[in-house]
């Protein structure tokens, strides 16, 4: 059943249980399937610990060099209606991976007990590597740097403008009075981030990128960080982009998390169906571009454009639909193909290109 319903996400994009119940299938009546679908959520076996970290961990090991020990993880914190899910990931080759994720019992940011709570299980489950961990303003707590300095986890965690620090003999300022700019970085190390005692000193990274094509960014990045230099802080920094592009790709932009009306058990064991497809569509879109194979599902990179096109996620997801709808009409495409012998070479081809897409999912 778990097999079923992730094929149903990656082949409907939706994961509200009254969408998933019409197409499951199983030859019942459709409120027989719809209460199957709401009683598997609820098995223990489904959960996070149990089914998610194991399988997460395997990956990691089998997926990196032995010396390659550091991972990157990401926080933040997603909202829509009244559910508020606080989310760890981690970043791999530029995207968000998600490993762990809490319900809050409130609106509005964390706090420093549910960060902990959220970041400790992976220390039990990733020990042995060294972990860095990213976070936006909402993270902005001396506190928060504080705990993850004496874990011995290094940081990254962007500052809020009117942030006070104390640099050695010399008084208290605001970050905003820094007189950060456009095509500005510096570095400052040693500096408390608080007016509060008993807090550890750590380094400041300042940097605003300049102005590029017409574009300016509407403010710079104040990084507070125990990284020894200003070229880590910012590269690791620039990382933490690939949470959100992960909160776009499980929302709006593939499998509608905001549309369904799940919460409590039920959703976190929906959002763990959506880990579980998202990382099988990002693995099978990386090895659908590494044979080659991303000009027979999408559009290739322009000349002119920065970035490419299509993610690996996109590749994959995509990837899977197609082979799937040559499958579920082979009938009608054959006969289709029939009628342009000329060009039977080509389609042999992408025939083949096919079978490879196929065994890479």
């Amino acid at each position: 059943m778990l097999e079923i319903l992730i094929m149903l996400l990656q082949f409907h994009k939706t994961v509200t249980i009254e969408k998933l119940a019409t197409v499951f299938p199983q030859p019942i009546k459709f409120e027989s399937r719809r209460r199957s679908i709401q009683r598997f959520l609820l098995l223990p076996q489904l959960s996070i610990q149990y089914l998610w970290f194991p399988l997460v961990k395997r990956w990691v090991k089998n997926s990196r060099k032995s010396q390659e020990k550091q991972l990157i993880f990401a926080i933040d914190r997603t909202q829509w209606r009244c559910e508020n899910v606080f989310v760890i990931s981690l970043i791999e080759q530029k995207r968000a991976i998600p490993v762990y994720w809490l319900l809050l019992p409130k609106r509005g940011c964390s706090s420093l007990g549910e960060q902990k709570k959220l970041i400790c299980p992976l220390l039990r489950l990733f020990k042995g590597y060294q972990i860095l961990v990213l976070g936006d303003r909402e993270f902005h707590s001396i506190k928060l740097a504080h705990w993850l300095h004496s874990k011995g986890i290094s940081f990254v965690l962007r500052q809020k403008q009117g942030t006070y620090i104390c640099q050695e003999n010399q008084p208290d300022q605001r970050l905003q009075s820094l007189g950060l700019s456009p095509g500005i970085s510096f570095f400052l190390t040693g500096i408390q981030a608080t007016k509060q005692k008993g807090f550890a000193k750590f380094n400041l990274a300042g940097y605003y990128k300049r102005k590029y094509r017409g574009k300016l960014e509407p403010a710079g990045w104040f990084l507070l960080t125990n990284l020894e230099s200003l070229t880590d802080a910012i590269k690791a920094f620039k990382l933490r982009s690939g949470i959100e592009a992960m909160f776009r790709d499980c929302k709006t932009g593939g499998y509608h998390l905001e549309s369904t009306y799940a919460h409590g058990q039920r959703l976190i064991a929906l959002i763990l169906l959506i880990a579980i497809a998202y990382t099988c569509a990002i693995l099978a879109g990386r090895n659908s571009r590494s044979l080659g194979l991303q000009k027979y599902i999408g559009r290739l990179k322009e000349l002119k454009r920065l970035q490419r096109r299509h993610s690996a996620f996109w590749i994959g997801l995509y990837g899977q639909l197609w082979v799937g709808a040559m499958e579920f009409w082979a009938d009608l495409a054959h006969e289709f193909m029939r009628l342009k012998p000329s060009k039977l070479l080509y389609f042999q081809k992408g025939l083949h290109a096919m079978h490879f897409i196929q065994s890479a999912l």
